[in-house]
């Protein structure tokens, strides 16, 4: 056991980098489609379904909007970038089409750049959404929760959609922090000899 965590941490020169970037490429790419899908299918059919704008919880914060749906181009994009990490494998076999490893490492890098922004842009909607329904329930009678809340102004509600819209941006949030573990990983056995890097002292 402990030597299978001491290869994966510290591999040897005989491990070939190629295939690091081609298993946890592949690996991001298929679980953010996955994990895509969800919120993706509720964007959807909030447009398709859409009521009264002025109705909701949502009604007038047309920030997490936008903001929902920078996250979702972020995710589309890491996305897009695991899958590039599988042609980059591919180059990387190759002795005559193979980059540099700065050039190699410059591409992990955009790869956690995307990842960390598509995290903070979740917590921000998530924060929002959360201080929304806070202070939404602030509002109504603290005896019970009420389905519909009708006193007060024009009616609004909490539905099953909020928490599906939460529940999305968590599923979004956990695939870029996955993402941002591989690309991470990739960028520190970038650092370390390799089959294709054998020698370290190159950079």
């Amino acid at each position: 056991m402990f030597r299978i965590f001491r290869k994966a941490l510290w591999p040897s020169r005989s491990d070939s980098l190629s295939q690091s970037f081609s298993s946890l490429g592949w690996l991001g790419f298929w679980m953010q489609l996955a994990v895509g899908a969800i919120p993706l299918a509720l964007v959807i059919y909030a447009l398709a379904f859409r009521r009264d704008p002025a109705l909701g919880t949502r009604a007038g914060f047309p920030l997490i909007e936008y903001l929902s749906i920078a996250g979702l181009l972020v995710l589309a994009f890491t996305a897009l970038w695991s899958f590039r990490y599988t042609r980059l494998a591919v180059r990387l076999t190759d002795p005559v089409r193979r980059p540099a490893r700065t050039a190699v490492q410059r591409t992990v890098w955009t790869g956690v750049k995307a990842s960390t922004l598509g995290i903070v842009l979740s917590m921000l909607v998530m924060l929002f959404e959360v201080v929304q329904l806070l202070i939404y329930f602030l509002r109504t009678p603290q005896a019970g929760v009420p389905v519909i809340q009708t006193t007060g102004g024009p009616a609004s509600w909490v539905s099953a959609a909020d928490i599906a819209g939460l529940l999305a941006l968590l599923l979004i949030m956990f695939a870029e922090v996955i993402v941002l573990v591989f690309s991470l990983w990739l960028l520190f056995r970038t650092t370390l000899p390799s089959v294709e890097f054998p020698e370290i002292d190159e950079i």
